[in-house]
């Protein structure tokens, strides 16, 4: 598939925003400025973007607990992203959500959830509702390996199938469910092999090459406007970072992570963009610089911003609307 320049430049400033923003919250999660958990992105910025760069505007996707990645990938505003990692009321959800709750309805970001294999049935639900209404939209739904082990994956594909939901099912297969490595919870090399089960589509690609995700997204997302139903891509790629933050990651190999490092995706791209002649070399450090610029501008802003008033911890909690008839 011919990507104009103007496309490429798109998904490489995705995947640095998602990088750059990544690094930081690592930093200052270290720092102890930022709490709770945090389960970051890095190494697999190829798949939201390969994914995300295939939707429109008026697109759904559904997120994970490791979420920043889709969320940037979908347009997320990095400001009020980082405002939320630290608990401030200007963040996305007002800092009650923290990292793994952030969403914006008004960029079609459903919402990551801490629950595994919680995305399945919510975006079914998106797609159901695309289809009552007719239009051509598409919900592409985030989940991991492990949460294909979940009654919600299964349930999620089957109604998907059997209604032929205009949902995108992508698993970002990165190896492991927490500390527990593919191998040893699944009898299968392939989760992509598990679309037969539905008679849908499924395929395997390499997750670290942000053009195979683009192109077999893509495909998938022409069929589920066309009312032709849910594909499952399977996106094998790897996080170059613990389940969490202060995972000491005993459970797998230095040599294993060492390897992935070497099929960066970021490299790729850039590979791809000089060969090519897309930008120059100093273009590249000058776009390089202005995100840096843009990632410390919203630190600063989530430094800035307050923290939530005690009252608003009841706040958004219960709906004011009330029954008639009936007392709240």
């Amino acid at each position: 598939m011919k990507l104009s320049n103007e496309n490429i430049i798109e998904m490489y400033t995705k995947m640095i925003r998602i990088r750059k923003f990544e690094n930081r919250a690592m930093n200052l999660f270290a720092e102890g400025q930022i709490g709770g958990f945090v389960h970051l992105y890095i190494g697999e910025e190829a798949v939201a973007t390969g994914v995300c760069s295939s939707l429109r505007p008026d697109d759904y996707i559904t997120s994970t607990h490791r979420g920043h990645g889709h969320i940037i990938a979908k347009g997320g505003d990095l400001k009020y992203m980082m405002a939320e990692l630290f608990g401030k009321e200007t963040g996305y959800c007002k800092g009650k959500g923290g990292s793994m709750h952030i969403a914006d309805a008004t960029k079609g970001i459903l919402g990551a959830n801490g629950i595994v294999g919680a995305g399945h049935n919510i975006a079914c639900g998106a797609g159901l509702a695309f289809q009552y209404k007719g239009t051509d939209q598409v919900c592409a739904c985030f989940f991991g390996d492990a949460s294909t082990n979940q009654s919600t994956f299964h349930e999620g594909l089957n109604l998907a199938s059997t209604w032929k939901l205009p949902v995108v099912f992508v698993c970002e297969n990165n190896g492991y469910g927490i500390s527990v490595s593919q191998a040893r919870h699944q009898n299968i090399t392939d989760i992509s092999q598990r679309a037969v089960a539905y008679n849908i589509p499924g395929i395997t690609v390499d997750g670290n090459d942000v053009f195979a995700v683009y192109e077999a997204v893509n495909e998938a997302v022409a069929r589920a406007r066309k009312g032709q139903g849910p594909t499952l891509i399977e996106c094998k790629t790897y996080r170059w970072r613990g389940h969490f933050e202060g995972d000491p990651t005993v459970y797998r190999p230095v040599e294993e992570l060492e390897q992935w490092k070497k099929k960066d995706p970021i490299p790729r791209v850039e590979k791809y963009i000089l060969e090519n002649n897309v930008m120059t070399q100093a273009e590249l450090d000058q776009l390089n610089t202005d995100i840096d610029v843009l990632v410390e501008e919203a630190v600063d802003f989530a430094l800035d911003s307050k923290m939530p008033d005690v009252a608003s911890a009841v706040e958004d909690v219960y709906t004011d609307i009330v029954e008639e008839g009936r007392t709240r």
